[in-house]
């Protein structure tokens, strides 16, 4: 199992994350967390390299950067599209702006799919120090038998560089561009610089957000909230959000 650091060259990380994937694999196979990142890319190849039955899924949150969703539907054909109950935009405006510290998006339009299966996620320890602390292989809390499974934990970024050259594999072209993290459309997570490149390159979903927040913030003026008086409009309101402040 994977716990800590190694100085395997990738070569040896390859065959480590192929025995561990066919040690845990089960008779329905992977439910396989893909998100068209380079992480993604990866664990699918290496799953399809050590022979396990999955079916890949991606979680469609409807603020997805289109050139994302096209080169999924382009180079991933096979991967299934899980489309949630309602778009972010609408759930926006009913439960308030996701914050860095609150982020109720990630549960609701990320971290969802594949319950009472083993998931296959492409996390990785150098990502966060949140992430740090995880394990290859962890239970599901409801099901000690099943959980997940994390085949790359132990791998560098340039490790998974390495192998996406080496096996020649597509890649969605953002990366070519700059961007070293593709996901969510001005994720709070991101820095204030991150979210407002990704809006100023995809302008229709900033007016997108901008609507949903000039609906947000008349709501919340009627409805005499907390935050009444805070934000002179809508616009005001999302500006500041886009701050991070």
């Amino acid at each position: 199992m994977l716990k800590e650091n190694t100085l395997f060259g990738v070569r040896d990380k390859i065959a480590e994350s192929i025995t561990l994937l066919r040690e845990h694999e089960s008779h329905d196979g992977y439910y396989l967390a893909f998100s068209g990142g380079k992480d993604s890319i990866v664990i699918k190849q290496l799953a399809i390299e050590a022979g396990v039955k999955f079916d890949a899924h991606y979680s469609v949150t409807t603020i997805d950067p289109p050139d994302l969703v096209y080169y999924i539907r382009k180079h991933h054909p096979d991967v299934i599209f899980e489309h949630p109950e309602k778009p972010f935009l609408i759930k926006l405006v009913e439960k308030g702006f996701p914050l860095r510290q609150a982020r109720w998006c990630c549960e609701l339009y990320k971290e969802r799919g594949g319950d009472g299966r083993w998931v296959m996620t492409g996390i990785r320890w150098e990502e966060s120090s949140a992430r740090g602390k995880r394990h290859a292989v962890e239970p599901d809390n409801r099901n000690k038998k099943l959980g997940f499974v994390h085949p790359i934990i132990n791998w560098a970024s340039d490790e998974v560089w390495q192998f996406i050259r080496e096996r020649k594999l597509p890649y969605c072209r953002l990366y070519d561009e700059g961007w070293t993290r593709i996901g969510c459309i001005a994720c709070p997570f991101a820095s204030s610089h991150i979210r407002r490149r990704e809006l100023d390159r995809y302008p229709g979903i900033e007016n997108a957000f901008r609507r949903a927040f000039r609906i947000l913030w008349e709501k919340g003026e009627n409805e005499n909230r907390k935050w009444k008086g805070r934000w002179s409009s809508g616009d005001d309101m999302f500006e500041w959000w886009l701050k991070g402040k």
